[in-house]
């Protein structure tokens, strides 16, 4: 018997990415019970800026291995598949998956076996077309965490990509708090409307914010970030540039309002939750809070997966008005083919 044939989005060489054909085959993972699912994949979400980084061959050599998305093939710079935002239907597994609707950290493929362990069920009231944004979900809220925003808080959110409508969204729900959204680009002011959060440009921001959280991938932005913290407040950077080396103006009064600038990255789960959650505990977080509707305004497009290759060369060059752009696959395309 021929071996199933499936179809996956590679980046062959820095700026350049092609859709190979493969065969499916059980996953060979550590994480690996004895169980694993077969997913047919139906949407997958790229994450513009760490996507467009890899795409473009700008990861450190030095984060090579720290970089890895779980299910990855290939090495940076490439050629080298990866991804992790990927929402389908379990097609074969345990019985309590089987004909489930589940988000796995999965590269850009049309089906794919994995770990009964890496699959996260979706709850009914989470459709498959939002539940693209679990990973970067997932982000917000360690940044949230690292942030230890508390009630009453002014948080300022610099950066209106993703990520930063998350958080600004997520902030917005602690009680007493008050959170501007800051971004160069105006149109995002619509964005953060839908969102039911204020939005200023980065110089109308409000000083003296008790909480800053940067997510725009500009060291501008992140000069704007610590201007607008207050006396010892905290800027956290969610911000990854890759291999762009990124200029910080820590004098000025940076040492006498004595601000903290922390890192945040979702690879842990920091402290205090690090005691009692772990990752599987965040995601199932993440997935839940995507039951609200205002989240598909973080929606701004939608292409085939055939198009992949040309859509992302397009967002890592101009990404222009958009925030998280959903990968669609058909049922043709889904099926595999022995013509590719």
């Amino acid at each position: 018997m021929m071996p199933e044939r499936v179809r996956a989005f590679w980046v062959v060489a820095p700026g350049r990415g092609e859709i190979r054909a493969a065969a499916l085959s059980p996953p060979s993972s550590p994480l690996s019970d004895g169980a694993h699912a077969i997913v047919r994949a139906e949407y997958s979400g790229i994450s513009r800026g760490t996507e467009s980084l890899v795409f473009l061959g700008r990861v450190p050599a030095s984060e090579y291995h720290r970089m890895r998305a779980p299910f990855q093939e290939g090495d940076f710079p490439g050629p080298v598949k990866y991804g992790y935002a990927s929402v389908g239907v379990v097609e074969s597994g345990p019985g309590d998956l089987c004909g489930r609707r589940v988000f796995v950290l999965h590269p850009h493929q049309t089906r794919y076996a994995v770990p009964s362990v890496a699959v996260h069920p979706l709850p009914d009231n989470v459709p498959s077309a939002r539940a693209v944004l679990a990973a970067n979900m997932e982000t917000a809220i360690n940044g949230l965490w690292d942030a230890r925003p508390r009630l009453g808080d002014r948080i300022a959110v610099v950066g209106g990509g993703t990520v930063g409508c998350l958080v600004a969204w997520l902030a917005s729900g602690i009680p007493g708090c008050e959170v501007e959204l800051a971004d160069i680009n105006p149109n995002r002011a619509t964005t953060a409307a839908a969102l039911g959060v204020r939005f200023c440009s980065p110089s109308t921001l409000s000083a003296d914010a008790d909480v800053v959280i940067h997510a725009s991938g500009s060291p501008a932005g992140l000069a704007v970030a610590i201007a607008a913290a207050g006396f010892e407040a905290t800027v956290v950077e969610m911000s990854w540039y890759g291999d762009q080396m990124v200029p910080l103006a820590l004098g000025e009064s940076f040492h006498s309002r004595r601000l903290t600038l922390k890192s945040s990255q979702v690879g842990r789960v920091p402290s205090p939750q690090g005691a009692r959650w772990d990752t599987r505990r965040r995601m199932a977080l993440a997935i839940s809070l995507l039951a609200d509707a205002r989240l598909d305004t973080l929606i701004t497009g939608e292409s085939a997966f055939d198009d992949l290759p040309m859509v992302i060369a397009g967002l890592a060059s101009t990404p222009g008005d958009t925030i998280c752009h959903r990968i669609r696959y058909g049922q043709e395309e889904t099926r595999g083919s022995e013509n590719v």
